[in-house]
C-alpha cells in the first residue's frame, strides 16, 4: 500500500512588509464586481463630509481564491468575536 503525503493544514510563512510601501488603507465602503472569471474589489473611502467615494485600492481573483477568502475571513471574524484589539477577551 503507498503513502499518502499529507500536506499541513497552516503552512508556516515569513512575510516581510516595508511599512513605507505597504501602508494600512482604511475603507468605508467597498464596491464588488463579479463575472464568470473572478471578483474585483473596488476599496473606498468617503472623501469627508461630502456624498463622494475615492477609490484606495483595487484586488482582483478568481472565483475559487474569493470563496477561499470569504471562509478564512469568517473563521477569523468568528473566532476573534469578543476580543479587543489587544487580543485580550472582553
Amino acid at each position: 500500500m503507498a503513502q499518502k503525503k499529507v500536506e499541513p493544514q497552516n503552512p508556516q510563512f515569513n512575510i516581510n512588509v516595508n511599512p513605507e510601501n505597504a501602508r494600512i488603507l482604511f475603507t468605508d465602503t467597498i464596491f464588488m464586481n463579479t463575472n464568470e472569471d473572478g471578483v474585483v474589489l473596488d476599496i473606498a473611502q468617503k472623501v469627508g463630509r461630502t456624498n463622494q467615494m475615492q477609490i484606495v485600492s483595487r484586488i482582483g481573483m478568481s472565483r475559487e481564491h474569493a470563496k477561499k477568502f470569504i471562509k478564512k475571513l469568517s473563521e477569523l471574524l468568528a473566532l476573534t468575536e469578543g476580543q479587543k484589539q489587544t487580543g485580550n477577551k472582553n
